[in-house]
């Protein structure tokens, strides 16, 4: 018998500036980040201000997950001293692995116009976050994309989505977090079924129009609204004027979460090391 996920409890985020001045929204991050392991951080960046963004990410250092980015709107340029390059653009998604450790830039490659997406940090278990670093750039066209018979858009970045009729594998499969990342787009009057692993942690982040969340206790999530999800293996959605979410599902790795900036480790210990190791150079080799 499917038993549907009831709504914990909502949160909102707020106004953060990170790299040379980048102003978006912290949706996930700060204290209290083991309640939405193995997921870190969410940052959404959406602007048609210039000033908002033109300074970018200048070359920084990451240890020990990795980070998604999911461009709705604008281009940004990757480059890392793998020797990666990439450009990010509408419809497509930057997936690294920091592992070990990467130096990376995220630079705008616009002066003017919008730049709208989001950000994921993802966890990396501790056997797996001094393992070797890597870059995958995905287009557009590579991401896969569908409607179900209600009329809902489906985007889907990682993880299998089944909502009972059908199933679409994402654009990217990963080992231990077994994360799923779907943009769901509800026309108004649309109801949407998606099963998910009852071993998975659900969050919901609405950032257009508003849904409610089907279940014994649901309720509504409204524009800029995170929902974190109950047990279960199935989550419900309607929206009764329309709606644009993203539903995240991933294992807990249920392991210590030390964090300081960029490097995120399982103890203090190695925290310190991944300093040490970028002042002498060595973090990214």
């Amino acid at each position: 018998m499917t038993q549907l996920r009831n709504l914990i409890d909502l949160h909102i985020g707020h106004p953060a500036s990170d790299g040379a001045g980048v102003r978006l929204t912290r949706v996930i991050g700060g204290p209290g980040i083991e309640r939405f392991d193995p997921f870190l951080m969410l940052d959404q960046f959406d602007t048609q201000n210039p000033d908002d963004y033109i300074g970018g990410f200048p070359d920084h250092p990451h240890r020990g997950f990795e980070t998604v980015t999911y461009m709705l709107e604008g281009r940004m340029r990757h480059r890392d001293h793998l020797g990666n390059e990439g450009l990010l653009k509408p419809g497509g998604v930057q997936w690294m692995t920091a592992a070990h450790g990467i130096i990376h830039s995220e630079m705008p490659e616009q002066e003017q116009g919008a730049m709208r997406g989001f950000q994921l940090w993802l966890n990396l278990p501790g056997k797996s976050k001094l393992g070797p670093a890597g870059y995958r750039d995905i287009e557009p066209q590579d991401v896969p994309r569908t409607t179900t018979a209600n009329g809902v858009e489906v985007t889907v970045i990682a993880g299998r989505f089944d909502d009972g009729q059908a199933q679409l594998d994402g654009a990217v499969q990963r080992p231990d977090s077994e994360p799923h990342y779907y943009d769901l787009k509800l026309p108004a009057g649309a109801d949407i079924g998606i099963n998910l692993p009852n071993s998975h942690r659900a969050l919901l982040y609405v950032y257009e129009g508003s849904l409610q969340v089907q279940a014994e206790r649901g309720g509504e999530v409204g524009t800029n609204r995170l929902a974190r999800l109950g047990e279960g293996d199935a989550v419900q959605l309607h929206s009764d004027q329309g709606a644009r979410a993203l539903l995240l599902a991933g294992k807990p790795l249920n392991e210590p979460i030390v964090q300081y900036g960029p490097f995120v480790m399982n103890s203090r210990e190695e925290i310190e090391q991944a300093l040490r190791d970028y002042r002498d150079g060595v973090l990214a080799v």
